[in-house]
């Protein structure tokens, strides 16, 4: 998720921005953004919702043909971007079919909401609470004519008194229902009242007054937002005297009426802008849905990516196996844990079949190269004893007839011969050694402790190279023929102090030492033989030709040990590897249980 959020930072930006504009255009076309509600701001917004839209698009456009062309395109596989279409549609066709469906139900439902009866019921409850208070503040100022009237009458009996005009101006508000009577002179200065002294005095404003000064008609004073509904008049027979009434509304009239004034001035506002608010919501909605498609598509594009990766990495290599190449891999590429495995265990069978394939050939050549060998020693071996009869035959007959110096020339000539007789023996017998090697009889050996055989008997016959054996356990066992692995290690051993004293004739300075290695774990066994000898760098290419049989690169070899030890090791389910190292020989035994 985060990858997706940080590959995609700028698009999610876009739209985040398209939207914020989207949704402000909603709210100027319903006078409830902090844009003045005109045209010209309205189209500057339509304008720009237009541009980040077709922006968004062609993002979105160049995000999916970059992420087709990187996650599907280099795959090859038609039916990855089949896949991908489809999903894409059914994807696309039910966001356009529930569009078209919630325009059409936003639609309607703001076409009921201008329905006449909902208009008419809107009209009549913004007039009811209007009349109230306009009736509220009606009677204020027919009462205070009422009082006024009284009071001028009353002027001799008043006289005055400052009881007298309290317990008149109770009766007064007691009678005509009203909360505060004062009277006042021309500076609002309070002469008598209805208060009490703890009671706050709120005068009228000087426009007021000064508008009842030279008119003895009654003013209304209106103070909606505190909730109070006055009147003031002047008392004709009283010098510079006003009457000054209050009357408190409802303590939620004013908010009502208020409330009931935004609500009717919204009303014929989204009224009159119901095709902009449509067409904002239309943008808003598109803008919505391209940005779940796109986040679909891209699903698609990643989960079919990573599917079929991995099905076309087993196609390819399952197509170049059938070529019969067995070194094609599948690549081990992140995807889920199921194909993954696929993977892996695809690999391993690709690793046996190989594996198989190189015993199968294995086992043909030594086949091949057996019963060459078996001719070689029958036609080689047969004339080699009438040759050294012969030999033996001169050796006695001309020996007494010769002088001392023929004599001398003659037994060095006749040496010579029996070398070269020897070292052709020598090489019938390994003929026919390679050529008989039986079967071998698999029993449970402990490979530790042949490996340490081989190594003491070995440091008997050269004691200057030091052979440092390591090893996890003091038993390793190994379903084996004794006497054919032990050769195939004394081979191997004996390669390497061969290889290292070769290289001790050119240089004495240097330490001489082989290093093996024992290791098992549940399904393998690993042997690693490493000396300082002369190495393979002369066969770093073709490395490989070493196993073949008859091929060596010593003066004297027969090149027949290499390619028994491999026999023997392919017999026992195992596996050799030669690897050049500087200053030396790495070899890999794996034999798997």
């Amino acid at each position: 998720m985060y990858e997706f959020i940080k590959k995609n930072i700028y698009l999610i930006i876009l739209f985040i921005i398209t939207l914020s504009i989207g949704f402000l255009t909603f709210l100027t076309f319903i006078d409830k953004g902090f844009i003045e509600l005109s045209n010209q701001n309205l189209q500057i917004l339509l304008v720009l919702n237009i541009v980040l839209l077709v922006a968004l698009f062609v993002f979105i456009f160049i995000e999916i043909k970059s992420a087709i062309k990187n996650d599907i395109d280099k795959d090859g596989l038609k039916s990855n971007k089949k896949y991908i279409t489809y999903f894409g549609l059914f994807t696309l066709i039910p966001s356009v079919l529930i569009s078209i469906f919630s325009l059409f139900l936003f639609s309607f439902a703001l076409e009921k909401y201008f329905d006449k009866k909902v208009t008419t019921v809107v009209n009549n409850s913004y007039e009811l609470a209007r009349n109230y208070v306009e009736e509220i503040r009606n009677k204020i100022q027919s009462d205070i004519v009422l009082i006024a009237f009284d009071t001028n009458k009353s002027k001799k009996f008043l006289n005055d008194n400052q009881n007298e005009y309290r317990r008149f101006l109770n009766t007064q508000k007691l009678i005509r229902d009203v909360d505060e009577v004062h009277i006042i002179d021309i500076n609002k200065k309070l002469l008598f009242s209805t208060l009490n002294d703890d009671q706050p005095y709120v005068p009228p404003v000087d426009r007021a007054l000064n508008l009842v000064l030279d008119d003895d008609r009654p003013l209304k004073i209106i103070n909606a937002p505190e909730n109070i509904s006055a009147a003031i008049m002047r008392l004709q027979n009283f010098e510079n005297r006003f009457l000054y009434v209050v009357k408190y509304l409802d303590k939620d009239i004013s908010r009502y009426l208020t409330e009931s004034e935004e609500a009717i001035n919204f009303y014929y506002t989204v009224e009159e802008k119901s095709t902009g608010i449509k067409i904002s919501f239309a943008i808003i909605y598109i803008i919505v849905v391209s940005v779940l498609l796109f986040v679909s598509i891209s699903i698609a594009i990643r989960f079919s990516s990573r599917f079929f990766r991995s099905i076309n990495n087993l196609i390819l290599a399952s197509t170049s196996i059938g070529q019969g190449n067995f070194n094609a891999k599948v690549p081990e590429v992140k995807t889920d844990k199921d194909l993954e495995t696929l993977n892996k265990n695809f690999n391993l069978m690709i690793d046996r079949l190989k594996s198989q394939q190189e015993k199968l050939i294995i086992n043909e050549r030594h086949e091949a190269w057996g019963s060459l060998a078996r001719k070689l020693a029958h036609e080689i071996k047969n004339p080699l004893t009438p040759i050294q009869l012969t030999i033996d035959r001169l050796k006695n007959k001309y020996s007494k007839q010769l002088n001392e110096n023929e004599t001398e020339n003659f037994k060095d000539n006749l040496k010579v011969i029996n070398n070269q007789i020897k070292q052709i023996e020598k090489l019938v017998n390994e003929f026919s050694d390679f050529a008989r090697m039986p079967k071998p009889i698999f029993r449970e050996n402990n490979l530790v402790n042949i490996i340490e055989e081989n190594i003491n008997l070995l440091k008997e016959l050269d004691n200057s190279i030091d052979i440092n054996f390591k090893k996890d356990f003091n038993k390793i066992s190994l379903e084996s023929d004794k006497e054919q692995i032990s050769r195939a290690f004394l081979n191997l051993i004996k390669n390497s102090i061969e290889s290292i004293n070769q290289k001790a004739q050119n240089n004495n300075n240097f330490r001489k030492k082989i290093a093996i290695e024992l290791t098992e774990d549940d399904s393998h066994i690993i042997v690693t033989l490493e000396d300082n000898g002369v190495g393979f760098s002369e066969l770093k290419n073709n490395i490989k030709d070493i196993l073949n049989p008859y091929f060596t690169t010593k003066k004297n070899g027969t090149g027949l040990g290499l390619s028994i030890v491999n026999k023997i090791i392919n017999d026992h389910n195992g596996k050799i590897d030669f690897i050049p190292i500087q200053n030396g020989a790495k070899i890999n035994i794996t034999f798997i249980k």
